[in-house]
Formats: C-alpha cells, sequence, structure tokens
C-alpha cells in the first residue's frame, strides 16, 4: 500500500468523521474508517424507518447515527464527507469550514490519495456509456481498471489494494466536481447542455463546475473535449496539456472523426482507420459518439484491436434504450436514464426510423422542453405523459409550428403502472414503445435505476 494511503488511514484513529447521506456508497466507508479507529457518524435527514435496511447497516458497520430534520444541528466532527448531492453552499457546511472543520468528500479523497493513473469523464449525457466503454477497453488491453464514481460505485474503499500501474475510470457529475481542487490525467467532457438547475443557483455554476475537471490539470495530462458541443468546446482555451476533440460533423487534426460511416483517428492530421461506425453494436449516433470520444481517451494506451472488439461486444449498460421484450409484435424499451431533455431528445429519438410511442415525464429541474416538443412533433406518434413535467412537455410539443399537423395524440396519467397499461392498449404489431422521461426520477422514484427497474417489471407482467 501507498505510504500516503497508509498515513492518511492512520490519522483517521480517534478522529470523529461525519459522513452525510446514508445509502450504499456510503456503507463501505463507514466499515473502512470504523477499522482505523475512526469515531463515524452517519448523518442523514431521513429517519430510521425511513432508511430502514441502511440504517441498521450502517450501524452494524461502526456507526453512530443522526438523523432527521435536525440531523445536522450541533455535528461535532473534526472531518466532515458531504453527499454529492448536497449543496456546496449549503449554510451549515459554511459555517463548519469556518469552524475549521475540514468539509471534503469521498472523490476528493480519492483523488487525493489514488497512488495510479485516473482517467475522468464528465458531461450532460453520455457519461455513463463513455466511462464504461473506456473502462471494457483498457481490460481488453489486460489493464486493471477500477471503474466507479457517479456512475453508482464509490472508490475510496478499494484505495487500498490500488497499485500504481493500474487505472481509475472514474464518471464524474456537476456535484462531485464543485468542490474538486485536483483534476485527472485524461479528462473527458462528452457534451454541456442544462441540467440540474434545481440544485446549481444557476447555468454558469453548473458549468464552471464541469470545468473543474480540466482547471488543475499540468502540462503532461490530456483533454477530449466535443467539437460539436459549443460549452464543451469553449473548454479549449483553458487546457494546458495534450488537446484532443472528438466530431460527427468535421475532420478534427488530433482526435477522432466520423468520415463517411468511417471512424478516423487523427495524430497531427495524419488518418489511421479504426473501423466501421456499423461495427459498433449498441444503436445509435449518440453511441458513435460515445465510442469516439473514449477512443480519444485511450489511444496509445491499447490497440486497435482492442477498441474494435469491445465495438463489435459491448452491449449497452442497462437502463439506456434497453431492449426489455417483445409482446404481440410489439417492442418495449427502457431509457431511464434520459433524466433531460436533451438525454432523450439525442438518444430515444434519434433511434428509430418510425414514429414511435413514448412514455415522458418526471420530476422537474428548471430545464427547457422547448427544442424536445418540436422532436416529439417529429418523431412520436403517442405521447404518454405522467409526473411534474408533463404539463410542461404538453406545452411544448402543443406549441410547436407543426402540432396541427403532426397528428400525436398526447394522454395523461398519474403512475408508471397507468402508463405502461395505456401503451399495452394503444400498441399494434410492429410499434416500439420507449420510455424515455426527460427528467429526472425523484417525485416518484429513488434514483432512475429503481423507475427503470418498475418500468421493466410491469412490462414483463404485461
Amino acid at each position: 500500500m501507498d505510504n500516503r494511503i497508509l498515513d492518511f488511514l492512520n490519522s483517521l484513529k480517534n478522529k470523529k468523521v461525519a459522513l452525510i447521506g446514508i445509502g450504499r456508497s456510503n456503507l463501505p466507508l463507514i466499515s473502512l474508517f470504523s477499522s482505523y479507529g475512526a469515531d463515524v457518524i452517519a448523518c442523514d435527514r431521513r429517519s430510521y424507518d425511513e432508511l430502514g435496511e441502511y440504517a441498521t447497516l450502517a450501524q452494524n458497520n461502526g456507526a453512530t447515527l443522526s438523523l432527521g430534520e435536525n440531523y445536522l444541528d450541533s455535528l461535532d466532527a473534526d472531518i466532515v464527507l458531504r453527499t454529492p448531492g448536497m449543496k456546496f453552499y449549503l449554510d451549515k457546511l459554511v459555517d463548519m469550514r469556518n469552524n475549521g472543520v475540514v468539509v471534503t468528500s469521498e472523490m476528493e479523497l480519492f483523488f487525493d490519495l489514488c497512488p495510479c493513473k485516473i482517467i475522468a469523464v464528465t458531461g450532460s449525457d453520455g457519461k455513463t456509456t463513455t466511462t464504461t466503454i473506456i473502462s471494457e477497453i483498457l481490460k481488453k488491453a489486460g489493464k486493471t481498471v477500477h471503474l466507479g464514481g457517479n456512475i453508482g460505485k464509490p472508490l475510496l474503499p478499494e484505495i487500498e489494494s490500488i497499485d500504481t500501474n493500474d487505472i481509475a475510470v472514474v464518471e464524474l457529475s456537476s456535484f462531485q466536481l464543485i468542490s474538486m481542487r485536483k483534476s485527472p490525467d485524461i479528462a473527458i467532457v462528452t457534451n454541456i447542455e442544462p441540467n440540474h438547475l434545481d440544485i446549481h443557483k444557476d447555468m454558469d455554476e453548473y458549468v464552471e463546475s464541469k470545468k473543474n475537471v480540466i482547471a488543475h490539470q499540468n502540462a503532461f495530462s490530456k483533454t477530449v473535449l466535443n467539437l460539436d458541443n459549443t460549452l464543451s468546446n469553449s473548454f479549449s482555451k483553458d487546457v494546458r496539456g495534450e488537446l484532443r476533440k472528438f466530431s460527427r460533423c468535421s475532420a478534427v487534426y488530433n482526435g477522432c472523426y466520423l468520415k463517411d460511416g468511417d471512424i478516423i483517428y487523427s495524430e497531427f492530421g495524419k488518418e489511421h482507420f479504426v473501423m466501421l461506425a456499423s461495427d459498433i453494436k449498441i444503436p445509435g449516433m449518440h453511441n458513435v459518439e460515445n465510442f469516439m470520444t473514449a477512443i480519444s481517451a485511450v489511444w496509445g494506451l491499447v490497440s486497435i484491436e482492442d477498441i474494435v472488439y469491445v465495438a463489435k461486444n459491448f452491449g449497452g449498460v442497462p437502463h439506456r434504450a434497453e431492449f426489455v421484450r417483445e409482446l404481440d409484435g410489439v417492442k418495449y424499451y427502457n431509457d431511464s436514464i434520459a433524466s433531460s431533455p436533451t438525454r432523450t431528445s439525442s438518444g430515444t429519438l434519434s433511434l428509430y426510423k418510425e414514429k414511435i410511442i413514448l412514455i415522458c415525464g418526471g420530476y422537474d429541474k428548471n430545464l427547457d422542453y422547448t427544442d424536445l416538443g418540436v422532436k416529439i412533433c417529429k418523431k412520436v406518434k403517442h405521447l404518454i405523459l405522467l409526473g411534474a413535467t408533463a404539463e410542461k412537455i404538453e406545452k411544448a410539443v402543443k406549441n410547436c409550428s407543426d402540432f396541427s399537423n403532426c397528428g400525436i395524440e398526447i394522454s395523461r396519467v398519474t403512475s408508471m403502472d397507468e402508463a405502461v397499461e395505456k401503451a399495452h392498449q394503444i400498441a399494434e404489431n410492429g410499434d416500439i414503445v420507449s420510455m424515455s422521461p426527460a427528467s429526472a426520477s425523484f417525485d416518484m422514484y429513488k434514483d432512475f435505476e429503481q423507475r427503470g427497474n418498475h418500468f421493466k417489471e410491469l412490462v414483463n407482467k404485461l
């Protein structure tokens, strides 16, 4: 084990360490910190009954609990690890910092202690798939890979076993990045579109948090940006190391691009044929972009053969245009990951030639649905709406200039059960039904995975 890691863990003895948020991500940390003699306090706004087994597991792993509405009041701690979804500038956290408490996060500590190369992916859409593709290509090349971050797995609990020759591949959200003061060896920004404006105070804060992925890189680092996305490409002027770009619209001098159906990698203008776009098993132009992003990140670390193998065999990540079943000639797809209008627009609504039946709506993150309304008019035959954003989405569709001519039908329901039943009633042989909410899940579910799993359960019961 790296001496820095051992020194840090040993320094926790008799320290009071508070972990904000009790869930599957923090449970391994409770166990790790407790094993080195820390006095761990697990904090959560939810009650013991609301937390269920998580509260019991936290206690069994060695934590004392601070729960309920006043869970942060009078918190006595030397170190506090905030949960990523918590506002960084929350008054109580500011007060703690002002009073000498170390306020950090699992991912910040991981970056500080990690002994190996880190590849990190951020962006509004495509993060998880791109992160997973990079991991799969590196593993095919024989690398020892540690995959985690916003993808759902904390990496700090693995810190004792990470070797200097390994590679950490990390998905980072804006919530994680906002307080980061260290950047990865290879940073990727897939795209930036309005998102999470219910948490960030404005779009500027959201963009600046994303910029932290490159803000602390050095001259020996690599950055991969999206030439076709204005905000991602705007980071170019701040890049200190190697700059690589990807594009499906234009040739690039250094990076990956699409040329007449071929995926090309260019090194200082010298073209290398990588593969056909049609070699990629998972469908959709957004997945061609995801592969070009990944290629730009791993070029020089792997062979072209490794890249092509993964492209031909990788079946995708659950909840991302995931095929559920075919019943009576109707195909059902789960795209629960689509928690923003751009994700539904560039994903589900770009995949199918025919008009589809779309289940849409959910928690309102204060996003604009105007452009999605136009795309729905073009690509949807029947729109089934639910959740807090149903009104905004319906209004965006009806305000579309082509609404009166597109022939779309709109239904409102109050639950996923009703949505699936309605789709089943109206679908005919040859139809496609996709649940792609263009909204977060928090009005009805704890996360997009629970929403997607419920949808799949309901479809499989039809």
